[in-house]
């Protein structure tokens, strides 16, 4: 889903921006420094966007933030449309209640996932 209908942006250097971007940019907006932002940028394995990305998911799930962080990332619509083309189910107002309603609901299943 957060891939889905994502536009293309690069950074200064010409790397693709993905997902990973938008949470942080999204994060960063909302509060003062996301746990989870944190933990994933301190891993030096991870060399790309997408990878930072899942990695960031699944600490969400491990730590039952993953409703709460993606929320706080879709609160801002003006946001929402420079990452995202139309047909994105964030866009929607409709979809983006059942997508959140349903992380909140995975906030209570226990994952051990490797971090």
């Amino acid at each position: 889903l957060c891939q889905f209908d994502l536009k293309e942006k690069r950074s200064f250097f010409g790397q693709r921006k993905d997902y990973w971007d938008f949470l942080c940019q999204g994060l960063a907006r909302r509060r003062q420094e996301h746990e989870g932002v944190r933990f994933v940028t301190s891993l030096d394995k991870l060399k790309t966007p997408v990878g930072r990305g899942r990695a960031f998911l699944r600490y969400c799930l491990v730590h039952r933030q993953l409703a709460e962080s993606l929320q706080l990332c879709l609160l801002d619509p003006e946001s929402l449309r420079e990452w995202y083309y139309a047909r994105s189910p964030f866009l929607s107002p409709q979809h983006r209640a059942e997508i959140l309603g349903i992380l909140y609901e995975l906030d209570g299943v226990t994952f051990h996932l490797a971090l």
